[in-house]
């Protein structure tokens, strides 16, 4: 149990990271929104790969990336610090 908390850590880390590489511009986002982000990228790209291509899909990854760079954008833009006006 311990182990497969630790891989679901580092997956969405790892992912959440390549996601924030993939967007460009600042990102102003901590590790445990990195984190969560590569979680959110990584379920919902498996969930459209299973509804659009079937269970014998092999691009998972990929689309795993893609969504969880989609997430980052959105929370990165809801995210960007306010200047105060001089």
């Amino acid at each position: 149990m311990i182990t497969f908390i630790v891989a679901l850590l580092l997956g969405g880390l790892i992912l959440g990271a390549l996601g924030r590489l993939v967007v460009p511009g600042p990102n102003p986002m901590g590790i445990f929104a990195t984190i969560c982000c590569g979680w959110a990228g990584s379920f919902l790209g498996g969930l459209v790969g299973r509804l659009a291509f079937g269970w014998r899909y092999r691009y998972s990854l990929l689309l795993a990336l893609a969504f969880t760079a989609l997430v980052v954008y959105l929370v990165s833009g809801r995210r960007t610090p306010r200047r105060r006006p001089l």
